[in-house]
């Protein structure tokens, strides 16, 4: 695990794969739940749906009954004459009344008794009351729990008995006429359809709770008592005009309600649902599913740290060994098992190019070392006036024994750039130029390793311009004297060339500390008015000296800092110039 923090590709990758899966995870999670939770609401719904119309059933069987019953009326003239005697005001004026209108040859039929045989049993005790009324008064028959009547007469019509309201049932009106007297209206028959009743078929289903509201308001609770709080529900459910929908109570109660309004007597029908409660109750079924998801991620989190793990050991092997080649550490490293892949392969021909590499240097060292063997003893014998280029050599082939390549090359880059010095004419290509200033920057990466770095990027066609000899060195040795830090990690120096419509272009660019703007300005002044004066800027003078009087006014030099950091010197060369320009014996 810890060489699988360790690399950094692998440590953020891990971290993107655990935020991805756990965001899949809870996604699915929550997405699973809602699915779930729309379900359960759905079902409730649909419950509701199948409660209300079972109330619809029953309303309109208690319908079809009193139509019925009132047919019965109108066909059954004994019937008739004992309703019409039961709208005396009292209970002695019924019966003078029915007694006056029998016939000793006809049975007497009594109006309650009727009621009481073929609407209140038929209807298995969901009509409660009869009432038949004047324009007055009315008169009323009720039933109790028990199937026992009781009467009420002379009641005004303003009494509270006949009060039209849903918390006590449901009011049929029936015309009653006489056929007999041309269809004359005697009256009003009222037909209450208890809601006890009619809801206490439906208490049964799993709709959450219900209720039904009136349209003045009045709200009958099914199978709920009276509590203020369910009916404040009710009442907004009721007048948010939609079928159904959602009302927040809180940040984390919030209601389903569904409406249904009836068809046969103005109110609605209202179930909510509780999430929260639903949730609850269904607690253990989403404790089940989250666990599953948790398991689920922790096994791919798991799946994905075994498989990176396993590349990343790999990848820190290769590591090691190329830091081990950079050292110049050969030594075999100890076996590993390489699994069948990309890496594995590359780790393995990694191990086997490091033993090639290392029988091979031992062979080229065992030969270098009996050449400068053989060249040591003919230097002891031999002074001439090439002294320091032979002294030089013999440091280099003593670095060479010391197994200190590094040193042995930077003493040959010396040797090099001296003879090249010595031995090449003033007026050269900007090849040869270019050749002088990179074994001088070869010098300086020996001297600054893993400090300091740089590029050469010179088009083609910049290579055969002729050229004075030795300018582009100082420039370059003026950037560590004043700009290369050595406590930096990274000191680059690059030179980029190329050609432009009517001159070429040679940019020296570093990334140092660059200039401060009041010494750049000295600077600026003192290139452009050859002023000698000053004691600073030595090169950077006489290489603008010695480029001026070799191009004339055809030539210019320009100093700046880099936007991000360190100098750039830009020099131009006219197209024209390099044509007339002393270029006789120029290597």
């Amino acid at each position: 695990m810890n060489s699988f923090l360790q690399i950094k590709i692998y440590r953020h990758k891990f971290i993107s794969y655990v935020v991805f899966v756990m965001t899949i995870g809870l996604t699915l999670g929550i997405l699973t739940c809602a699915m779930l939770l729309n379900q359960w609401v759905g079902d409730a719904r649909i419950e509701a749906a199948n409660a209300f119309a079972g109330v619809e059933n029953e309303l309109q069987y208690d319908a079809d009954r009193i139509e019925a019953y009132m047919q019965r009326i109108y066909s059954n003239h004994s019937l008739m004459d004992d309703t019409r005697s039961f709208l005396s005001r009292s209970v002695e004026g019924y019966l003078t009344s029915r007694l006056h209108n029998s016939q000793f040859s006809q049975p007497l039929i009594s109006f309650p008794e009727d009621i009481k045989t073929y609407l209140y049993s038929w209807a298995q005790g969901e009509i409660t009351q009869i009432s038949l009324h004047t324009h007055q008064y009315g008169n009323a028959v009720r039933f109790t729990d028990n199937g026992i009547e009781s009467f009420m007469f002379g009641l005004p019509n303003t009494d509270e008995a006949f009060n039209d309201t849903i918390l006590k049932g449901f009011v049929y009106r029936k015309k009653l006429s006489d056929p007999a007297l041309g269809s004359k209206e005697l009256g009003e028959l009222r037909f209450l359809v208890s809601s006890d009743q009619i809801f206490k078929s439906i208490q049964n289903y799993r709709f959450g709770k219900a209720a039904a509201v009136s349209a003045s308001g009045d709200i009958y609770l099914i199978g709920n008592g009276q509590d203020q709080d369910l009916k404040e529900l009710f009442r907004l459910a009721a007048e948010n005009g939609r079928s159904h929908g959602f009302i927040s109570k809180g940040l984390f109660k919030h209601i389903f309600f569904v409406t249904f309004p009836s068809t046969k007597f103005n109110f609605k029908f209202v179930s909510i649902v509780d999430l929260s409660m639903l949730i609850r109750q269904h607690a253990r079924m989403l404790l089940t599913i989250f666990l599953i998801i948790i398991t689920t991620m922790i096994s791919v989190l798991l799946l994905i740290v075994y498989n990176m793990r396993d590349d990343a050991r790999f990848l820190h092997r290769i590591i090691q060994s190329i830091g081990r080649v950079k050292t110049a550490n050969f030594t075999p490293n100890r076996p590993a098992r390489y699994r069948r892949n990309e890496y594995g392969m590359i780790a393995r021909e990694l191990d086997d190019m490091i033993q090639q590499l290392d029988k091979h240097i031992r062979n080229e060292y065992l030969l270098k070392l009996k050449q400068q063997e053989t060249e040591m003893k003919a230097l002891q014998n031999q002074i001439n006036p090439h002294f320091l280029y032979n002294t030089l050599e013999v440091i280099r082939s003593t670095a060479l024994v010391n197994q200190d390549r590094d040193t042995a090359d930077a003493i040959a880059t010396l040797g090099a750039l001296y003879r090249e010095i010595v031995k090449k004419e003033n007026i050269i290509s900007i090849a040869s130029e270019l050749e002088l200033l990179q074994k001088y920057l070869e010098i300086m990466e020996f001297k600054y390793p893993e400090r300091f770095y740089y590029q050469v990027n010179v088009e083609t066609t910049l290579l055969s311009i002729p050229t004075v000899k030795f300018w582009m060195q100082p420039l370059a040795e003026n950037f560590f004297i004043h700009g290369f830090n050595a406590n930096h990690e990274f000191n680059l120096y690059v030179v980029n060339g190329w050609e432009a419509e009517d001159h070429y272009v040679l940019e020296f660019m570093d990334n140092g500390c660059g200039i401060h703007a009041e010494r750049l300005e000295t600077v600026r002044s003192t290139l452009s008015n050859n002023d000698d004066t000053s004691s600073k800027s030595i090169g950077l003078r006489n290489v603008n000296t010695r480029l001026h009087f070799f191009y004339g006014n055809s030539y210019s030099m320009e100093i700046e800092n880099n936007e991000e950091a360190g100098v750039k010197i830009t020099v131009r060369i006219s197209k024209e110039v390099t044509e007339n320009v002393q270029t006789a014996d120029y290597g």
